[in-house]
């Protein structure tokens, strides 16, 4: 197939109306449906190689199996238990890949790889990237993009050299809900008036370490070979600081790069606090909270991140960005998004009549209208316990309205698609090596920050690879 150069850093997004004419039809003035696109003739096949079958690789390949002329070639993975499953799923639906151990074996063995899928554990990614790019493959890379600040940079200089695509797996970047609140709810309405304040969380119940079906370990030579201590710090990178960045790297990555994105900006410091309270065999935090201060063009923005995975309690995961006239709280999971107006902000009526938001109680799921009668009426005095009454310093609450855009595909399916679409020459990548580099430098200070008990500051040129 006929692929193109690696896009420089820089990206233009998408305009909402464009990308509704790529990916399905754009009514604003109804839910907009994202579909698959219509199927590429036999000659456009792509030829894909997954390196690492573990639970995200799962994910992915669950995701690309449902994207037109995209065929599996091969599939790698150290652990037999994880390259037998991916084999045996992609057999099913009419793939015939040839299964390999090691990734160079596969790179070397098949030249018709026309793009790899990385989904291995964090401290592997610039080694399976690099060699990929080198091998002339174009490259999705899960994030977060690497370990390392060093190993990131690696990543980002190799696609340039080798002018193939990298795409990190950031794929709230290709999310129709996120690419339409960014374009077109901040981007061109500023409907949240100015952004003053942001936060995000995730919390996870407590969970037992991963172990290992009977008799499937892998041999400790070959562990030793890939550069694991032993099979239970396989099976639990994440844990590990060899192997990962903790939970701010594995939970955090993804939302805090939302920060980046809907704010426009990169932060210029960081005050952490976390520890590993719980988890007392783990060598990571098991709890982190993170204050990021953000210089945009209309001023400061302090956004604060908190990870959890002790409890599920407190609203599961979304990412909450807060404006002088309303706020908008989204997430990959559907039942937490809702936009709010601030009494302040200008009526709404205007961009529910141009279909830009639906209006309370008219979308699905959508939450029913405060009517002005309902609303609770302040005393002029603390209520006292027995009485439900607001007190006089407490915004009455206020009204959730939606967004007029649904996904009915898996949650990574866009970014997927995004990344092969590039590869034929229909669009720019959406997390190019670029951005993953800028988000792997803001996520990775949180844990500088947590271990000096102190502010961190970040410059400019920090964020450049």
């Amino acid at each position: 197939m006929t692929t193109s150069p690696q896009q420089p850093p820089g990206l233009t997004r998408r305009d909402f109306l464009s990308a509704g004419a790529k990916l399905g039809a754009a009514i604003l003035a109804a839910p907009y449906i994202v579909r698959a696109a219509a199927p590429q003739e036999a000659g456009d096949t792509i030829n894909v190689g997954l390196i690492g079958c573990g639970e995200e690789g799962r994910v992915l390949l669950s995701a690309a199996l449902k994207i037109p002329n995209i065929r599996f070639v091969a599939v790698c993975d150290i652990w037999p238990y994880n390259r037998g499953y991916g084999e045996r799923l992609l057999k099913k639906f009419g793939h015939d890949p040839k299964p390999y151990e090691d990734y160079r074996e596969m790179l070397s063995d098949i030249p018709g790889i026309d793009a790899v899928i990385v989904a291995t554990p964090d401290f592997m990614h610039a080694e399976h990237t690099n060699a990929s790019l080198r091998a002339g493959k174009h490259v999705y890379c899960e994030k977060l993009i690497s370990n390392t600040v060093e190993g990131a940079r690696s990543m980002v200089a190799t696609a340039r050299a080798t002018g193939r695509f990298l795409q990190i797996g950031h794929q709230r970047r290709s999310n129709p809900r996120y690419v339409y609140a960014h374009d077109r709810l901040l981007g061109q309405a500023h409907i949240l008036g100015r952004i003053t304040a942001a936060d995000a969380q995730w919390n996870r119940a407590v969970t037992e370490d991963l172990g290992c079906p009977a008799h499937q370990e892998i041999p400790e030579a070959i562990l030793h070979k890939y550069g694991y201590a032993n099979m239970h710090e396989f099976r639990n990178w994440r844990w590990f600081r060899k192997y990962s960045g903790g939970v701010i790297s594995d939970l955090g990555a993804h939302q805090i790069d939302i920060f980046n994105w809907m704010l426009g900006a990169n932060p210029r410091s960081v005050l952490a606090g976390g520890g590993r309270d719980y988890y007392t065999n783990h060598e990571w935090y098991d709890n982190v909270t993170a204050i990021y201060e953000f210089p945009t063009k209309t001023g400061i923005v302090r956004a604060v991140y908190q990870v959890e995975t002790t409890t599920s309690a407190g609203g599961g995961y979304h990412e909450y960005i807060m404006g002088d006239e309303g706020a908008l709280k989204i997430s990959e999971n559907p039942k937490y998004t809702r936009l709010y107006r601030e009494a302040r902000a200008p009526e709404w009526d205007k961009w529910v009549s141009d279909g830009l938001i639906i209006r309370p109680g008219t979308g699905e799921g959508a939450l029913p209208p405060v009517k002005p009668w309902e609303k609770p009426r302040p005393k002029l005095s603390m209520v006292s316990k027995s009485d439900s009454t607001v007190d006089v310093r407490e915004t009455a609450e206020l009204s959730a309205w939606d967004m007029p855009v649904v996904l009915d595909k898996a949650i990574h399916q866009p970014h997927l698609e995004n990344f092969f679409d590039a590869m034929r020459g229909k669009g720019s990548l959406h997390s190019p090596g670029e951005v993953g580099f800028a988000t792997a430098v803001t996520v990775l200070k949180v844990n500088d920050a947590v271990a000096a008990r102190k502010m961190l500051m970040f410059a400019p040129e920090d964020f450049t690879a």
